[in-house]
């Protein structure tokens, strides 16, 4: 007998559906063959189903079976087919009617004795559920939480194998999960750090602050224990709280990469990702035999914070290109080219020397001029292009240190951000820019006009410092980002000077091919 049972696989974050259609024939030798591009573990999941279903007490007649995998030119890969495999194999040999899966999408690791086990990718398998009109989705426990997020969709979280077969043949029915969206809403804005901890450092904050209220890349430059890392892992605390799309879009891409926790069934707060520099260009950007986000998507509407930048290979840095022109990364393989969003605000942060000290009036520096040179190089031209401020973090005085008085704090730094973005969402409303840092062609010249007094003295910084064609496209977004903090509508020649003065690394400190 023919038993059709519907899951999906993964292209990317999205799920394709995908229907395994088991055929039990009582005719001929028994076998089993299995059909439609599966991979390793896909093929495995014949020993798997066996043992289980062996185990939980249900007997499959002896047949000539065969598993067809539909649409067969898409690969099929992953654990998640055991549990739509052993309804499909059920159904097929009559154990239990056909038609009481019809209606259902099912994904599930199976253990040797019927446990079911968390899979990857369940939240857009949901999605995707939810838009072919199932009558419900059945996940392990673990998973249904995030698929709950889904309006619109009853999701059952099953223990085991024979918790599912009691369900879709009436005998126990699961109960639906239902999420606390609201409630893991009301901590999207909670923050165990604050800018008020770190002593000094007022300049470095105020650039923070133009980067977060523009959505801008930000360079950070200065002596080992000048507070460079703290100053990163604050970003976040000034950037605005995610809305619910992009909290979707953040889930998505963690449940893609199995990262989601079980309680988690929503990220509500922005990513903040700080790979070491020993990673491969493929751990950064995604990649592997089957694709998998890398560490410039799973920062997407968050912080990518790269320390000790130039210890990066040269070939992991310059694959950060296409995201940070385009906020998405295309993996391309023989048979699939998958896409992931990567919109993130990157924080970097190096040395001005390889012994650290170049800037530092108190520690002597050891290195030589060429070696400075050739640290220095190894960021090339065009990626310092893409970043919009090279701010100088120097070391902190101590009388900064042992101050009593507060510094500015990430209320009110983020209460400044805030203001900025909405003149921002205001003044792109209906365009496909959102913030300033994606400012280009035609709205780049719409928004930032400048008089002729402005232009003169920008063409004067630009002759003078050898800027590029890109640099002077991001002196004028990070000019219109500081108007827009000021409340200002034009862009003044001194909004142009404290732009210029963030492309400190124009001016010789690196590599301008």
């Amino acid at each position: 007998m023919l038993c059709t049972v519907r899951t999906a696989a993964l292209l990317g974050i999205e799920a394709l559906t995908v229907r395994l259609e088991v055929d039990l024939a009582r005719q001929g030798m028994p076998a089993f063959t299995l059909v439609g591009l599966p991979d390793g573990a896909v093929r495995e999941a014949k020993e798997r189903v066996f043992s289980a279903l062996k185990n939980c007490g249900y007997r499959l007649p002896p047949a000539r079976i065969t598993v067809n995998l539909a649409p067969a030119d898409v690969r099929k890969e992953g654990s998640g087919y055991d549990l739509p495999l052993a309804l499909g194999l059920l159904g097929g040999a009559e154990v239990i009617p056909a038609q009481a899966v019809a209606g259902y999408f099912l994904a599930g690791e199976l253990s040797l004795t019927g446990e079911l086990r968390p899979v990857p990718g369940v939240l857009p398998l949901a999605v995707r559920a939810r838009a072919e009109g199932a009558a419900g989705l059945i996940v392990p426990a673990h998973n249904a939480a995030e698929a709950a997020v889904v309006d619109g969709l009853p999701v059952y979280g099953a223990a085991t194998l024979a918790d599912v077969v009691r369900h879709v043949t009436g005998e126990q029915a699961l109960s639906p999960v239902m999420a606390d969206v609201a409630g893991l809403w009301a901590r999207r804005e909670t923050h165990d750090l604050d800018f008020a901890e770190v002593k000094g450092q007022e300049h470095a904050k105020r650039a923070i602050e133009i980067a977060a209220a523009g959505n801008h890349n930000i360079l950070l430059s200065g002596p080992p224990g000048s507070g460079k890392t703290m100053l990163a892992a604050r970003v976040p605390t000034v950037l605005p709280p995610l809305s619910f799309d992009e909290a979707l879009e953040v889930t998505t891409i963690y449940s893609v990469a199995g990262m989601l926790a079980p309680e988690a069934a929503l990220i509500v707060t922005r990513p903040f990702r700080a790979p070491h520099h020993t990673i491969s260009d493929a751990g950064l950007i995604g990649g592997g035999a089957y694709p998998r986000p890398g560490e410039v998507s799973l920062a997407h509407r968050g912080v990518l914070f790269l320390d000790e930048l130039p210890e990066f290979k040269k070939p992991v840095l310059e694959v950060l290109r296409q995201p940070l022109e385009q906020g998405a990364v295309t993996i391309s393989r023989a048979a699939v080219a998958l896409s992931y969003p990567a919109d993130f605000m990157l924080v970097a942060a190096q040395n001005p020397c390889p012994c650290g000290y170049l800037t530092d009036d108190r520690h002597p520096c050891t290195c030589t001029p060429p070696q400075v040179q050739r640290y220095r190089s190894r960021l090339s031209g065009p990626l310092l292009d893409r970043i919009d401020l090279h701010v100088e973090v120097p070391a902190v005085p101590y009388e900064d240190l042992r101050g009593l008085t507060p510094g500015t704090d990430s209320a009110a730094m983020r209460g400044r951000v805030l203001a900025a973005r909405e003149v921002q969402a205001e003044r792109y409303r209906g365009t496909a820019v959102r913030l300033n840092a994606e400012l280009s062609g035609g709205l780049l010249e719409a928004h930032c006009r400048l008089g002729s007094g402005e232009h003169a003295f920008l063409e004067r910084a630009v002759r003078t410092l050898g800027l590029s064609a890109r640099a002077y496209v991001r002196i004028l977004r990070l000019a219109r980002t500081i108007a827009d903090l000021a409340g200002e509508g034009d862009i003044a020649a001194r909004h142009l000077a404290e732009a210029i003065s963030y492309r400190s690394l124009d001016r010789g400190g690196g590599e301008t091919a």
